[in-house]
């Protein structure tokens, strides 16, 4: 490999917020534990990025900024090359993050008295949404078929035509369980929400983060009946581990929505002036880092997958198609959720995004993130091994 994907940087005490929640959590948690929470990776910056960034500071003011041509065309070719279809420039709308663009979607795009719909166990600000802006949130909760999940659609469409929705939010590749929808599954979505008047947003901030053997499929490739009906949100955030710049494009093709949007998003809400070029970089420089992490990320997935098969075969490991986050079923350790997470965090010192923040549905299920040095998985996976041990000798 070309990049270093093996240092384990040290991030204690530089403000991580992974790393804070994890000590607040487990204050005695000992040297050399990574979390495997929030979803930023536990990576080197690839080396153009910080190089780009340092020539970027040479410049001597620091004011407000604005994207420049040279940066949406940055956007543009990147999704022309890597996602199949190139937006107009007036579609971008430019937001600081996309959980930020969802409140404000939620409040722009709906009244009071409507109702969002979303599909649980699902990224949890997404309810958030809804219940920060005061509306209703009615889940359409994804169907576990032994180890894979799938979309209910007769319970979908029936609450896509409830009189009160007015707006889905579809995470796409899925987070937590990390599906990559078909194209099939994709359209009957999409015409689900046009038969009903349901506006669709598609928050598809993991769509460069594929493994081997799928296919994301961007609704932006889909006909313009389906685009007009639609706001797409992406972001390099995921990608490059980018999120402390807070720089995400919504690709808005409808103009009334971007009439609706623009002044409370594209007008005043200006983004992290280093944000913009740190996007532009990656999106110019920085594929074949991409490429390597992929790797990395299928690596560490195996290396679960065959230790969880080996010494807890009890426990269900979700297929992982899409997203650094692998998903597992850990109920049969028979603990309920809130016993589970204490072991997890004091016995294993394994610091997950625990299943049950992604709604109802995910009690007893655990959240891991896989974007960090295959070392440390292999650390992880033998103290759980020698937790558990030390448990059921107890018991």
């Amino acid at each position: 490999m070309n990049y270093n994907f093996e240092h384990v940087p040290n991030r204690r005490n530089v403000g991580s917020e992974k790393w804070e929640l994890m000590k607040q959590k487990n204050p005695d948690v000992p040297e050399g534990i990574v979390p495997f929470s929030v979803a930023d990776m536990e990576f080197e910056q690839p080396p153009e990025l910080i190089a780009g960034l340092n020539e970027c500071l040479k410049q001597p003011i620091y004011g407000y900024t604005g994207p420049t041509d040279s940066y949406i065309e940055a956007v543009l070719d990147w999704m022309e090359r890597r996602h199949g279809f190139r937006p107009q420039k007036e579609w971008l709308i430019q937001t600081a993050g996309i959980v930020p663009a969802l409140m404000r979607l939620v409040e722009k795009l709906t009244k009071p008295e409507e109702a969002i719909l979303i599909m649980e166990p699902v990224y949890y600000p997404f309810r958030l949404a809804g219940e920060k802006n005061h509306r209703e949130v009615i889940s359409s909760n994804l169907v576990q078929k032994q180890n894979y999940y799938k979309i209910d659609f007769e319970d979908f469409e029936k609450k896509a035509a409830l009189p009160q929705t007015r707006l889905c939010i579809l995470c796409s590749p899925h987070n937590p369980v990390g599906r990559v929808w078909t194209k099939e599954e994709l359209l009957q979505i999409c015409d689900i929400c046009l038969k009903n008047q349901v506006i669709l947003v598609a928050d598809e901030i993991h769509f460069d983060l594929i493994l081997p053997g799928y296919t994301h499929t961007s609704i932006g490739t889909f006909e313009d009946k389906y685009r007009m009906n639609t706001i797409l949100c992406t972001a390099p955030s995921k990608t490059f581990n980018l999120a402390g710049f807070q720089t995400s494009n919504l690709i808005v093709a409808n103009p009334e929505f971007r009439k609706a949007l623009k002044p409370v998003l594209g007008e005043y809400e200006m983004l992290h002036t280093l944000g913009y070029q740190a996007c532009e970089i990656v999106y110019r420089q920085c594929e074949g880092w991409l490429e390597e992490l992929l790797q990395v990320i299928d690596r560490n997935r195996q290396t679960v997958e065959n230790f969880m098969a080996k010494h807890f075969p009890q426990i269900t490991v979700f297929p992982l198609e899409g997203t650094y986050l692998l998903w597992m079923d850990f109920h049969a350790l028979r603990m309920d959720y809130k016993e589970l997470e204490k072991f997890m965090q004091t016995k294993a010192f394994w610091f997950l995004d625990e299943g049950y923040l992604f709604g109802k549905t995910g009690e007893g299920y655990e959240r891991m993130n896989l974007a960090c040095p295959t070392k440390v998985i292999e650390e992880a996976l033998i103290r759980l091994l020698e937790a558990w041990q030390k448990r059921i000798a107890v018991f």
